[in-house]
């Protein structure tokens, strides 16, 4: 706590035992922080509750007009619902894959990477149905129904269609040097259209890829230089209007599956064209999510921000409104049931980066201590990650003794400080349960906020020093003594 970059910052320490209510630390308990994408605790588990953990989003296509046969003369409507990821990371035992460092960071944190599934495995599912449904010929439209909510005015911006975190993923591999890089891209539909002018360089060269797009979003371009060393490295673009995208995509899988739409595959979504709200037309298929704890643990795990947002828009939906901010009075009601203090907590987004952001360490511990008062207690802590085992603490302490025996919620809020030319680290935190010596739980609570970094490698630095400092704490607890001895080691650090 008292290196160099941390002479103007503030600390924050709490630790309590879980059976006892002893208190072990408390440094700093009352005072408001800025945690960063720990906040994510309280939006998920609102979100958890209201919901269910075992709560499923079913995303029917209904079918608009008269049948003949096998030619519907009329539209097919996909009806959005708010899943988020309709299949794109769903594996074979439908749990939802994630990897240590999401895709959604790709251009800003190196080392992202890409989970194995198809991002348009949910609506080529669809597509197959319909044609099981019998029909192979469609005289009208496909539509996007995605009147269930109003996306706000949130970053990133959640929708009722989500296709791939709603981004293009760009994944460049370098070639001999002094030749075009390698590229491939997906998901591949119509009319997004990728270039790259990416060549490779000496091994040990710089490796520096740019993305930029057209307004529209639909023409995507890369350039710069990528090392003959380097591995392969992600970049992502945005799209920009997921209705047209989720409606180009589905007419897309319906003509692999066998099925003539005479509508245009590209151009806008046509809401006009559909009924008013509910749609009465006739299910002929329907595309069943993972569990919704499922989806909390991949939010959790790499510190989703577009599904932390997403989960306002689930608590509205979930009491029967069209805006997502009605999400915050569930939450709060939430949290008052759960016994958590609200007026110790500032929330502006789901994610925990908006600069009101706020949440002393007491609330952090009173949410935690909240779970394990359920049936799903288990189910919670294994969604957060695990120090030197997965998700965002994945590289920190992985040959340490507290290995495998902290779960917890990473946050991290940096900036760049332009007059000093040096990283601002205005918060790194983590919340969460350490594993006792007669195998209880201790909740507990490490940030700091206003530290300063030269360079992106201090960066990892300091949150390098917040995991050292949750190691140690295990290790006390596993000893059974709350002294402060005993040293941890350097570890890695985590960046989500």
């Amino acid at each position: 706590m008292h290196k160099p970059g941390y002479e103007y910052a503030r600390w924050g320490v709490t630790e309590t035992d879980l059976e006892t209510g002893r208190v072990i630390h408390a440094m700093g308990a009352g005072q408001f922080f800025i945690p960063g994408s720990a906040e994510k605790l309280f939006s998920v588990s609102g979100a958890w509750h209201t919901l269910g953990g075992d709560h499923r989003f079913t995303t029917p296509v209904q079918a608009l007009g008269r049948r003949d046969g096998s030619v519907l003369t009329g539209d097919l409507a996909l009806v959005a619902q708010g899943d988020l990821t309709m299949g794109g990371r769903t594996a074979p035992d439908g749990s939802v894959s994630y990897t240590s460092i999401d895709h959604t960071y790709a251009n800003s944190l190196p080392g992202a990477t890409l989970t194995p599934e198809n991002p348009l495995a949910g609506i080529n599912d669809l597509a197959d149905q319909v044609r099981r449904a019998g029909i192979t010929e469609v005289r009208g439209d496909v539509i996007v129904d995605d009147r269930i909510f109003t996306p706000p005015a949130l970053d990133p911006r959640p929708y009722p269609l989500i296709i791939n975190d709603n981004v293009i993923d760009l994944l460049t591999t370098p070639t001999r040097p002094g030749r075009p890089a390698r590229l491939s891209w997906r998901p591949q539909v119509a009319p997004y259209q990728v270039t790259s002018t990416v060549r490779t360089v000496a091994a040990g060269g710089t490796t520096d890829i740019e993305v930029s797009a057209s307004d529209d979003g639909t023409r995507i371009t890369l350039s710069g230089t990528i090392a003959a060393d380097a591995q392969p490295t992600l970049r992502i673009s945005d799209v920009q209007d997921p209705g047209a995208f989720g409606r180009t995509a589905l007419i897309e899988a319906l003509a692999r599956a066998g099925v003539k739409v005479t509508a245009a595959a590209t151009g806008p979504n046509p809401e006009g064209k559909l009924p008013p709200s509910p749609i009465g037309g006739r299910r002929v298929a329907a595309y069943v999510s993972p569990v919704y704890a499922e989806y909390a643990k991949l939010i959790l795990k790499v510190s989703h921000n577009l599904g932390a947002n997403l989960a306002l828009c689930n608590m509205a939906v979930a009491k029967g409104s069209h805006d997502c901010m009605d999400g915050f009075p569930v939450l709060r009601s939430f949290l008052k049931r759960a016994g958590v203090d609200p007026g110790q907590i500032q929330l502006a987004d789901g994610r925990g980066g908006d600069p009101v952001d706020r949440a002393t360490p007491v609330a952090l511990e009173q949410m935690l201590h909240y779970w394990q008062g359920t049936p799903e207690a288990d189910r919670f802590r294994l969604a957060l990650p695990i120090l030197g085992v997965d998700g965002s603490l994945s590289a920190s302490c992985t040959d340490c003794p507290a290995k495998g025996k902290v779960f917890a919620k990473t946050g991290t809020v940096v900036g760049f400080d332009t007059l000093n030319q040096r990283f601002a680290v205005g918060g790194q935190t983590l919340a969460g349960y350490l594993e006792a010596a007669d195998g209880h739980l201790h909740t507990f609570f490490v940030g700091v906020n206003g530290a300063s970094a030269p360079d992106i490698q201090g960066v990892f630095g300091v949150a390098d020093d917040v995991n050292s400092i949750a190691a140690l704490l295990q290790e006390q607890a596993a000893r059974g003594d709350g002294r402060g001895h005993g040293h941890a080691g350097r570890r890695a650090g985590s960046t989500t």
